[in-house]
């Protein structure tokens, strides 16, 4: 079982008088940045000058700067920009500026784990990774709770490298939920994994797999997205909020001998090889180099992915239908 650790196993004076730049303003940024500051912590910004970022991180009462000018001034430096420019904006503007004793951070361990950046040995080289959007985490942390984080420790130079990335938890609010200890390894790996598999590659495949064949079986458009695609919400929302024992009592009994007696069927033993053959992906590398590849070359093949799945019956049926129903943001 992973160890937990909350506000009572922190030594927030760890992180006193010493100032925290976070490298972007964006969904993770913003909210890592203005938490900090709400917690008393000393927080600069790195950014783009002039960019809407920038002029955010200014109208919201923070010191914004270059990212070469953050990394010569902190003393914890937080890597925030998308991961595609990590290695770009750590080889350009980061790794000159770190010095011995500084620490930096990371909330998602790729680069770390794929040796796309390769830290100086005399740095603490962590990750704090809180388990929601950066928007959630900002709302939480301003109503007193906040979500979970996971800790991780690639490199100790200091003797103290997983106390000081707790202070940082604590700092953002998520020792208040509660962080688990993990490895960059197990992070990486898991987050990876969980996105093609389930969360986004194979909830997307399932729902426009079902849609196309209740349409080629000459079922109306529409019906078929309300059933496929529109109702998961309500189904996910119960197992968010209860696990799939609540979604169960809260289905009626028809639908639930329907998810025993046919969800085997769908998700079956192939199934089962194909997420043995995508993790093995993960872990080797294979995916790793791939996507670095396709960033390097221009994204040609995302380009086309994204172009593809744009056009596709059921994302015109869906923004027809969510046109009927105003309480749906976005």
């Amino acid at each position: 079982m992973a160890k937990i650790y909350y506000d009572s196993d922190v030594d927030i004076s760890l992180l006193e008088g010493k100032t925290i730049g976070i490298i972007g303003f964006g969904s993770q940024g913003h909210a890592h940045a203005l938490n900090l500051k709400d917690s008393g912590f000393q927080v600069m910004v790195g950014e783009l000058e002039g960019s809407e970022p920038w002029v955010a991180a200014v109208e919201a009462g923070l010191k914004v700067t270059t990212a070469d000018e953050v990394a010569k001034a902190s003393d914890v430096i937080v890597m925030l920009v998308p991961d595609q420019f990590h290695r770009q904006v750590y080889y350009s503007s980061i790794e000159k500026g770190l010095t011995k004793g500084n620490m930096l951070m990371f909330a998602h361990g790729f680069n770390i784990h794929y040796n796309q950046i390769l830290p100086p040995p005399d740095v603490d080289v962590t990750m704090i990774a809180p388990k929601c959007p950066g928007h959630m985490l900002r709302q939480l942390y301003t109503e007193g709770s906040c979500a979970p984080a996971l800790v991780a420790v690639h490199q100790d130079a200091s003797g103290k490298a997983k106390e000081k990335a707790l202070a940082y938890a604590k700092g953002i609010g998520c020792t208040r939920a509660g962080v688990l200890e993990t490895t960059f390894e197990e992070e990486t790996e898991t987050d990876l994994f969980g996105e093609q598999v389930v969360l986004c590659g194979g909830v997307t495949s399932l729902m426009k797999a079902a849609f196309e064949t209740l349409v080629e079986a000459g079922y109306q458009p529409e019906i078929a997205y309300f059933e496929v695609c529109h109702e998961l919400k309500l189904i996910v929302d119960l197992i968010y909020q209860g696990g799939f024992g609540y979604m169960r009592y809260s289905v009626s009994d028809t639908a639930e001998y329907g998810d025993y007696s046919r969800g085997p069927r769908v998700i079956d033993d192939y199934v089962r090889e194909e997420m043995w053959q995508i993790l093995n992906e993960i872990q080797d590398g294979t995916f790793a180099r791939e996507w670095i590849l396709e960033n390097q070359a221009g994204r040609p093949s995302f380009n086309a992915y994204r172009r593809k799945e744009a056009a596709h019956e059921i994302e015109e049926v869906g923004k027809k239908l969510r046109a009927m129903m105003p309480w749906i943001e976005g």
